[in-house]
């Protein structure tokens, strides 16, 4: 099995933390982003690095998946 390096790391967090924040605005319409970072800009910046993350998990896993590695 292939260790995990820091940025696996770093994207797998930063995707947990979109799908809560996703689920808490689904659920309870309430949006931890905005209530951490009140500034639009920088919750601009959170979302585009949590997309970011989630693609770049996309791409980790279907190379798991080309590899054999699941």
């Amino acid at each position: 099995m292939k260790q995990l390096i820091w940025i696996d790391i770093i994207a797998l967090t930063l995707v947990i933390i979109g799908a809560l924040n996703w689920g808490l605005v689904g659920l309870f319409d309430y949006n931890l982003i905005s209530t951490l970072f009140g500034s639009v800009g920088l919750q601009k910046m959170i979302y585009v690095i949590v997309g970011i993350a989630g693609v770049y998990s996309v791409f980790w896993e279907i190379s798991k998946v080309m590899h054999n590695e699941l």
